[in-house]
């Protein structure tokens, strides 16, 4: 039996709820502001500040449930986290996505240009 429509859309909304509770939300009794707090350095406060890679750990376990075989799990475990981010960019307040931070090396003698 193939996965319904229906289970798609849940799993989808699923991921994007639980994502964007622990990402953004305080919760009640601000338990999940608390959680972030806490979590503040290292590998769980970074997962919990990225909605992006947090939708990644929160779309496995539906992934495992709903698929029935292993290459069907791993293309849900995808397509739960891809859907859920693209739904969390068309509701996001933010009107522009900041841009990736890099650094640049500063610039030493420049032997390409010509100098008089």
């Amino acid at each position: 039996m193939d996965m319904s429509f229906y289970w798609l859309v849940l799993g989808v909304l699923a991921v994007w709820r639980v994502t964007h509770l622990l990402t953004a939300e305080s919760g009640p009794w601000d338990v999940f502001l608390r959680l972030r707090k806490v979590a503040n350095a290292g590998f769980w406060g970074t997962l919990l500040g990225c909605f992006y890679c947090l939708s990644l750990w929160v779309a496995a376990p539906p992934a495992y449930l709903l698929g029935k075989r292993w290459k069907e799990r791993l293309l849900l475990w995808l397509a739960f986290s891809g859907a859920a981010i693209l739904l969390e960019r068309s509701t996001s307040r933010e009107q522009e996505i900041p841009p990736a931070a890099f650094a640049e090396d500063e610039e030493g003698e420049n032997n390409v240009l010509r100098q008089q």
